[in-house]
């Protein structure tokens, strides 16, 4: 027999079992489904986590207070250490960032970049103009004239946030384009020079930013940027709450010494004496997004897991079902052998269908699994993914079982005497 006709005998009989063939095909097709299903949704996550967290550009770094410090010991007087084991002096610890201090940073920071002011106000808050309103989901942000550069929106109609703005801290407002959609319709425009109520008090809307798109982790265009002197006028805003600086340099290779002027520039303003450890973070745009992309990780590594133990299941079906073949084909395979045919001949066709059976499940599996992950893509607006490593390493996978599956009832059948298996009823 030649190997032309080993692939084809191996394919009628493969086609001849359909009922066989499709529950083996089924096991295989569901546990690679489910490994390439949940891969592209994690891969769908890590292109929205990169989108959202990275608002910044790559060339961007904030200023944030962090306490950094482990309390030991507990009642009346508590001994303040930093990490290394050092004593703290307890005035430079437990420290906002005060408006004092940033506006101080941005006048004395000499480092060519852009220097932004802003400060957090109310999650969930709800606009209104006329008799339409949003859902409570804006989020309300106080900046200054560089907010927009450092963070990435930028202006379709209307104009910036300017020095008179934030020293008057007036009542003025940049909408983003879904807060202006649902308020003024398909003329999202309209929105220059209305007055707006956002959290009960009224705006005049200054400029409508351009859309920058919302995923699943962050509503970028759902948001109302006021002064960071402003945003303390909208009820429920946390007055106590730190100010943060975002600074923007002028590229990527700039980005370190930038960071040690800003970390220079701002120990002096928080007057850290030079033995004293930090008390506020830097953070580069995309750390958070690194962080939680490491999460996913770990998520890819379990679901790498349960992908194979599905497979190893699948294996072990897969062998079952080929040693029944055996027992049932046994006379033909006497056959083929008392006609000329050669054991090797016998073990390549064996293997042949195992892996086809093995192949068929991994095309089915991937097709499946891409369409499953891309449907939560789609939900995240992350456009059409296909993790093209592990398909390519889900069809190896696949051939590497349905080869180890059907090597045992291949050899199984190749070492059958013909006129034993002749006489086999």
């Amino acid at each position: 027999m030649t190997l032309s006709d080993t692939v084809q005998l191996a394919f009628r009989t493969v086609r001849g079992n359909k009922l066989r063939t499709g529950i083996t095909v089924a096991i295989i097709a569901f546990g690679i489904m489910a490994l390439i299903g949940i891969i592209t949704a994690i891969t769908a996550m890590e292109h929205s986590l990169k989108e959202s967290f990275s608002v910044m550009g790559a060339n961007a770094f904030s200023i944030r207070y962090k306490e950094m410090t482990i309390r030991i010991g507990g009642g009346g007087n508590k001994s303040e250490v930093n990490k290394k084991g050092k004593k703290e002096k307890k005035s430079n610890l437990n420290k906002y960032i005060v408006k004092d201090e940033a506006e101080y940073f941005k006048a004395n920071y000499t480092y060519p970049a852009i220097v932004s002011i802003f400060k957090r106000g109310n999650n969930g808050v709800e606009c209104s103009y006329g008799n339409k309103k949003t859902n409570p989901i804006t989020t309300v942000m106080g900046g200054d004239e560089n907010y927009l550069a450092v963070n990435g929106y930028t202006i379709t109609n209307g104009r910036n946030l300017n020095n008179i703005d934030v020293s008057s801290g007036r009542n003025v407002c940049l909408i983003g384009s879904n807060t202006a959609k649902t308020l003024f319709g398909e003329n999202p425009e309209k929105s220059v020079d209305k007055i707006i109520r956002v959290g009960g008090l009224p705006y005049r809307v200054i400029g409508l930013l351009k859309e920058k798109g919302s995923s699943g982790f962050l509503r970028m265009d759902d948001i109302v940027i006021t002064t960071y002197t402003n945003v303390l006028k909208i009820p429920s805003t946390n007055a106590a709450a730190s100010f943060m600086i975002g600074v923007l340099a002028n590229n990527v290779a700039a980005m370190d010494m930038a960071i040690e002027e800003a970390t220079a520039t701002f120990r002096g303003v928080r007057k850290l004496h030079p033995t004293e450890a930090n008390n506020f973070a830097i953070e580069k745009s995309d750390k958070v997004a690194e962080m939680f992309i490491g999460f996913l990780s770990g998520i890819s590594g379990s679901a790498g897991a349960i992908g194979m133990i599905t497979l190893i299941g699948a294996a072990i079906g897969l062998m079952n079902i080929m040693l029944v073949a055996v027992n049932e084909r046994t006379r033909e395979v006497g056959l083929i052998k008392a006609i000329g045919g050669k054991s090797k001949s016998v073990r390549a066709q064996f293997l042949f269908e195992s892996i086809l059976i093995s192949l068929m499940g991994a095309a089915f599996g991937i097709a499946l699994g891409i369409l499953v992950g891309n449907i939560f893509a789609s939900y995240l607006e992350t456009g059409f993914i296909v993790p093209w490593n592990w398909v390519i390493g889900g069809i190896i996978i696949c051939t590497i079982v349905g080869l180890l599956a059907g090597l045992y009832p291949a050899i199984k059948a190749s070492k059958l005497n013909p006129i034993n298996a002749l006489r086999y009823e």
